[in-house]
């Protein structure tokens, strides 16, 4: 069979006899369509042509994993990667194509702990008061992306997730529904300054339209604003606002940090985040602890 045609029958099994989510169906097939396509090439075969994965060993899918280290992806990426190929290579197996279960034995490395990457609280000052203040000068787009910046510091959105809002994600009383990993929906609150932002954006939003469209933020052609715009978006601010380089997940790890700084508790945290684990949210109080220590290092007498 050919590439596409295993991908288009697994995706079914995903969607239809799983029921994952849409966007889940797609990161695991798009795992898949990258195995096959190493094999392809591994084989001097055009990705059109048919693939026989009946032979598929442990070995190749070792060395797929391989590749991507080598081209860059973290640790916690290629653990991922390992997981979705295991039950790639397990549906492989059982619906006949390969002989046997190639990433049965397959151990995913051990995830990387390290801490997030946070902006204090003055550095995501300065950061969105330059936004604000280009904002202030400049276009709609200007406009859009001190509204997008305040909201995910705000809110600690995923970007995938402030990406996916539409206009009427926006409650009346400072809040935003979100849809979120295995397209749960959760409320979560704003203060005032992403709130008078996102009136400013919505003032002007109309000119950045081209067509009718539910999408919130919008790109400089009119449609739903996309993930890989926003992140240059953060770049260029932090670089312009003279703070460290930080990405919209780092954001969300400021703002995270900064509300267990300022006392609120775990769960609270966990339910405006949207983790499934409390142990994902606890990875922020290793931070908050480290900040504190640093204080008393440098500011008790007897440290």
């Amino acid at each position: 069979m050919r590439i596409d045609d295993v991908v288009d029958a697994y995706r079914r099994e995903l969607a239809v006899r799983r029921g994952l989510s849409a966007r889940t169906v797609a990161a695991y097939a798009a795992e898949a369509r990258s195995l096959l396509a190493f094999l392809a090439d591994l084989a001097g075969q055009d990705a059109s042509e048919p693939i026989d994965v009946a032979h598929l060993e442990l070995a190749d899918v070792r060395a797929w994993l391989a590749a991507r280290q080598r081209a860059g992806h973290a640790r916690a990426s290629i653990a991922r990667h390992s997981s979705s190929i295991r039950t790639f290579c397990t549906w492989l197996c059982r619906e006949g194509y390969a002989d046997a279960d190639a990433a049965a034995r397959l151990k995913a490395p051990a995830a990387d702990n390290a801490l997030p990457h946070v902006l204090n609280q003055e550095q995501a000052r300065l950061l969105l008061s330059h936004a604000a203040g280009l904002a202030e000068t400049g276009g709609p787009l200007a406009v859009r992306d001190s509204a997008a910046v305040e909201l995910l510091y705000a809110s600690g959105l995923r970007i995938s997730e402030l990406c996916g809002l539409d206009v009427d994600s926006l409650g009346a009383d400072s809040t935003v529904r979100v849809i979120g990993k295995g397209d749960k929906e959760r409320i979560v609150p704003f203060g005032v300054p992403a709130r008078r932002a996102l009136a400013s954006y919505l003032a002007v939003r109309g000119a950045l339209l081209r067509a009718p469209t539910r999408a919130l933020f919008l790109g400089a052609r009119g449609g739903r604003l996309d993930p890989r715009t926003m992140r240059d978006v953060v770049h260029r601010l932090a670089a312009g606002a003279g703070v460290p380089d930080v990405s919209p997940h780092d954001l969300r790890h400021s703002a995270a940090t900064h509300l267990l700084d300022g006392g609120s508790d775990l769960r609270t945290v966990q339910e405006i985040l949207g983790h499934s684990s409390l142990s994902t949210t606890q990875r922020y109080t290793h931070v908050s602890s480290e900040r504190l220590r640093q204080a008393f290092d440098q500011a008790h007498p007897r440290a």
